[in-house]
């Protein structure tokens, strides 16, 4: 039996084109062909979430810079 005629690698290879087809189609499907997002409105931020700090350096980013000597 020759490698092309083996059902187990057929089978695996149509799953991962399979794989590889809806890695492609899923993020496609959340917009529509103009590229809208189906009529959502865009979040829109205050003032006050504008300019408050975003980055926190909390315990686990301390341990992660310590233990990976940031």
């Amino acid at each position: 039996m020759n490698e092309q005629d083996d059902p187990r690698l057929n089978a695996r290879r149509r799953f991962f084109g399979a794989l590889g087809l809806a890695a492609v189609a899923a993020p496609a499907a959340a917009f529509e062909a103009d590229g809208g997002t189906g009529g959502l409105p865009p979040q829109k931020e205050s003032e006050a979430e504008k300019r408050k700090p975003r980055y926190r350096e909390t315990d686990h980013v301390r341990a992660f810079y310590r233990t990976n000597r940031y």
